[in-house]
Parts: structure tokens; C-alpha cells; sequence
């Protein structure tokens, strides 16, 4: 058993360096007892969506045979998609290959561009299967034309509740939600946005990076947490926010709010109140607040709207395919900034040292460099300017990222999304089962992990003697420490997430259906242990 010393040490890192310390524990007990390894730790999920797909790698097959055309001089290699008659020519490829899988899909995705946002046929299929090939650099480096389109228009369908911005958002499509935070932090302080020592506010509970960025030397911002504290007439978390926690956005020394919505690890979306009280603050008293809001959980929920709807002109949106879309490897993700935005009017305030170091800093790619905009400065900045002019998401990746995107919006009835609810519903039903307690009812929560606060739950079920006892006697992480090496059970810390210290975070994502109700029962067996050490003390 690891000591409480040892405990100590470790509960001082990030929850996801633990992680490993207790899937080695886990391990090692693995190797003893023949058990199997129940790893809740990530939020990698284990399905794939798979119509997109199969249309990729069928466009792949397209790509490949109008490279051919092109050019087929030797063997080995071949030349470029042509544009004139492409889209004639894919046609009466998807026909002659009807019944492969993808065929259907894919056809309908091209028809679904050309009908509804009007696309020319020929340009449209030559940019995807341009893209597929991977012969070109990106161009526009932001992000290709016709993809930028429809991952807006998936962007307005799926992120806010169909509410169409009077002006659209300029997209950069990026290597996943991690670069998107990297860039996005990076920008910011280059450009003024944000500065060193400015003071921040992070939406806690929040995905552990968060916390830890902005401590690092190149930023060294300030922190203020907004916590959700919220509970339910039965002392159970809601993990909601009071709106007059909220109100510290309104001191215009915060600079910016950092929040992940639905949030991680509860991954329960903002209440419409409490949505409503960030946008009135950002038109009022803080007019100039930075909100940076990560909503890759957003699609998990029905009615979701992100900040970047409610309050367009303050947002910087970062959304990423990954977990919608089984698809963490292929590394799709998305910065999302309003044409009509403050951003802009920041640029245009700053002092004039800034703004002669700015223009330096742009100078070698354009003439007029006060004039870039921001979203075209976290594009130049990502390759660290000088590189600009090969910056950009690989094109095999943006034209998966369509084909994402295209799946879900010819989704009228929304069949996947019910789908991928019903899988991480079932899982949470089997959790608190294994665990014998109620199974929670919130709208709002999108279940792709679930936090449980152990102690309140403690002090709820068996009295507050009990759970100052605990306290007392054992580490916060202790439950985690005893899960993996008694079960083989690997969870997250919640107070590494700044959540409540003795919760857990439990992926819903990554593991078949029968072993959370094992999970549960490990959880139970645990707590079960901690009474019977109080009992007979």
C-alpha cells in the first residue's frame, strides 16, 4: 500500500502524471491476481463513427485515380487532381463504385455542399480531393474554403443551437483542441491581448492544462477561480454556478475567463442564468473581458449553445472532433473568432511600442501589417511567422474534418448524436448501479465523465463524524491509490481538476458497459472499507 508521504508527493502533480503511477499500481496487481485493468482515467472514447470514414478513404480511392489521370508516365508515381470536369468525373466513379462502403456517404456530402451553401461542383470535389491527395500546401493556410464553410455550418448547428451569428466567425483549423490552447495562450500575450501578471478567471471545475498554463515563466498570469458550488436540495452537487460567484467578472481588472463548457470533469453545460449573467457582464461592466470557452462536450447535449453564440464580439471558441467522433488520432480541432469582435479594437488601442513591435514582428509577410487581423495572427504565429506561408492543418486532415462535419449536418433526425448519448447513459446507469445509490437526472449533463465528490456523499449517507474522520486519517487521493491497487481500477483525482479534493473523475468514454458497474462496486467496496476502519476506531 503506498504510504501517506508518498501520497502527499504525488497529488502535488497533474492528474493525468498520477494517472500513470496508478496504472503501474494497477498493474503490478493486474500481474498478481490475473484481473483485468479497468483504466477510467482518459477520455479517449472507444467508438469510432464510421459512415465518414468509409467516405474518406473511398475519396482517397477518387483522389488517387485522378492523380493517375493526370499523369501516368512511370511507375510509382503520379500527378495532381485537375479541376475541369472533376465533379462529372466523381460521379460516374461513385457509380461504377456504388457498393463500396463510403460510396453513398460520400456522394451525398458532395451534393449536400453544392445544394445548400452553393458551392460550384467542380471547385468543391477538386478542393476534397486535392486535399485527400495531400499535394499541395494549405491554402488559404487558415483553412481551405469550402471546409471552413461547412465546419461553420456544423459549427452553428451543433455548438449554437442553430443560431445563425449576423456576422460569420472566421475559422483556423488546427491540430486538435491542444494546439488551439496552445496557440490561442501564445497570441494572446504577443499581441497584447493578454499580458504577464494580468489577472484571469478560471471556471473551476476545468481541465487540469488550464490550471497549469497560466502559471508557466512566459505567462505568469494571476488566477481567480469562478467555482461551481452550487447543490440540489439534497446536498448533491449540481455543479452550477451562483451568479454571484459569476460577478467577478465584473471588476474590469479580469482581463479574460477560461472555461470548458460542459465542463471537465462534471461535464454539465452552463445553466441558460448563467450564461445570460456572462454575456450581460461582458456588455456592461467589463466590456473589454477576453471569454475563451473549450466546448468539445458541447454535441453531448441537446440544446447546447456556447458562449461564442451568446456572446459572439468577446468569444474565442476552440472546439475539437475528437471526442464526438471517436477520433482523438487524427488530431481535429478549431479556433473560431467573430468577424465583428474586440479583438480587433485591442489591436487598435494598443500602445504605440506595442504596435511598433507588432509591425516589426508581422512586417515580413505583409506590407501593411497593422492591418492583420488576430485570427490571421494566431495562424502566423503558430509557425512562428517567419513560416507562415506553409502554416496550416494538413489537408488529408481538414478534408476528414469536412467529411465530420458533412455526417452530422445531412443528420437531420439526429441519429448519431442520440446514439453516442444512449452509450455514455448506459454506462452511467450501470456506474451507479455498482455502486447502489440513485441515478442523477440533469438535463444539462452531457455523462461523458462523471465526478464524484466521495465525501460529501460520505458525510450525506453515514454523518459528518465519519467524514472528519477521514479526513483527518487519510490523503485526498487515497481512495484513488486504493481503487488501483485493490481493483485494478484507475481513476482521476478530482482536486487536480480543482474540483472538490475527495472526488474522482470517471471517463463514461472508454470502456465497454459491464465494467462500470464494476467501477461502481470497487467505489462502494472502498467506501465500505474507510467505515469499517471508522468503526472500529
Amino acid at each position: 500500500m503506498v504510504d501517506r508521504q508518498a501520497e502527499r508527493r504525488w497529488e502535488s502533480l497533474s492528474p493525468f502524471e498520477l494517472k500513470n503511477e496508478l496504472i503501474a499500481l494497477a498493474g503490478e496487481r493486474n500481474g498478481r491476481n490475473a484481473r483485468t485493468l479497468l483504466n477510467a482515467g482518459r477520455g479517449n472514447p472507444n467508438w469510432t463513427a464510421t459512415a465518414p470514414r468509409e467516405a474518406f478513404f473511398l475519396l482517397g480511392s477518387f483522389g488517387m485515380a485522378e492523380a493517375r489521370r493526370d499523369w501516368d508516365e512511370w511507375d510509382g508515381l503520379a500527378g495532381l487532381p485537375r479541376k475541369d470536369g472533376i465533379a462529372e468525373r466523381m460521379t460516374a466513379f461513385l457509380r461504377d463504385n456504388a457498393d463500396r462502403p463510403g460510396a453513398e456517404q460520400l456522394s451525398r456530402s458532395v451534393a449536400w455542399g453544392v445544394d445548400r451553401l452553393g458551392f460550384d461542383p467542380d471547385a468543391w470535389v477538386w478542393e476534397l480531393a486535392d486535399a485527400v491527395v495531400g499535394d499541395h500546401y494549405p491554402d488559404p493556410v487558415r483553412m481551405l474554403s469550402h471546409v471552413e464553410r461547412v465546419v461553420h455550418a456544423y459549427l452553428v448547428k451543433e455548438v449554437c443551437d442553430g443560431h445563425e451569428p449576423a456576422r460569420p466567425y472566421d475559422l483556423f483549423a488546427t491540430e486538435g483542441g491542444t494546439a488551439a490552447m496552445c496557440y490561442v495562450f501564445d497570441s494572446a500575450v504577443i499581441n497584447g491581448i493578454l499580458r504577464p501578471e494580468d489577472t484571469i478567471a478560471l471556471m473551476t471545475p476545468i481541465f487540469s492544462p488550464y490550471l497549469e498554463i497560466p502559471h508557466l515563466e512566459r505567462y505568469r498570469f494571476k488566477t481567480i477561480e469562478i467555482a461551481a458550488t452550487k447543490v440540489n436540495a439534497s446536498g448533491v452537487h449540481t455543479w452550477q454556478y451562483d451568479l454571484h460567484e459569476l460577478d467577478k467578472l465584473s471588476d474590469p481588472q479580469v482581463k479574460a475567463v477560461f472555461v470548458v463548457n460542459p465542463s471537465n470533469p462534471p461535464s454539465v453545460m452552463l445553466a441558460p442564468e448563467a450564461l445570460d449573467r456572462i454575456v450581460e457582464i461582458s456588455r456592461t461592466s467589463n466590456p473589454g473581458l477576453t471569454i475563451i470557452t473549450d466546448d468539445v462536450y458541447g454535441t453531448f447535449v441537446n440544446g447546447y449553445r456556447s458562449l461564442m453564440s451568446a456572446a459572439p464580439r468577446n468569444t474565442i471558441g476552440v472546439y475539437s472532433f475528437s471526442k464526438y467522433f471517436g477520433a482523438t488520432g487524427w488530431r481535429l480541432g478549431v479556433i473560431a473568432i467573430n468577424q465583428d469582435n474586440v479583438f480587433e479594437e485591442k489591436l487598435a488601442a494598443l500602445p504605440r511600442s506595442d504596435r511598433d513591435r507588432l509591425r516589426e514582428r508581422y512586417g515580413s509577410i505583409s506590407l501593411e501589417p497593422e492591418k492583420i487581423r488576430f485570427i490571421d495572427r494566431l495562424v502566423a504565429d503558430s509557425r512562428q511567422v517567419a513560416l507562415n506561408h506553409t502554416a496550416g492543418l494538413s489537408l488529408p486532415q481538414q478534408a476528414q474534418m469536412a467529411l465530420f462535419a458533412l455526417a452530422e449536418l445531412m443528420d437531420e433526425e439526429n441519429e448519431y448524436r442520440r446514439t453516442c448519448q444512449a452509450i455514455v447513459a448506459r454506462r452511467l446507469h450501470a456506474l451507479v448501479k455498482g455502486m447502489g445509490v440513485p441515478l442523477p437526472k440533469d438535463p444539462l449533463s452531457a455523462h461523458y465523465y462523471a465526478e464524484l465528490d466521495l465525501l460529501s456523499f460520505i458525510g450525506r449517507t453515514f454523518g459528518q463524524e465519519f467524514a472528519t474522520w477521514l479526513v483527518h486519517n487519510y490523503e485526498p487521493v487515497d481512495p484513488v491509490f486504493r481503487l488501483a491497487e485493490k481493483g485494478s481500477v484507475v481513476l482521476l483525482n478530482g482536486g487536480g481538476f480543482d474540483g472538490p479534493e475527495w472526488s474522482v473523475r470517471v471517463s463514461l468514454a472508454n470502456l465497454e458497459m459491464d465494467a462500470y458497474e464494476k467501477i461502481g462496486t470497487w467505489l462502494k467496496e472502498v467506501v465500505q472499507g474507510y467505515k469499517d476502519e471508522f468503526d472500529r476506531s
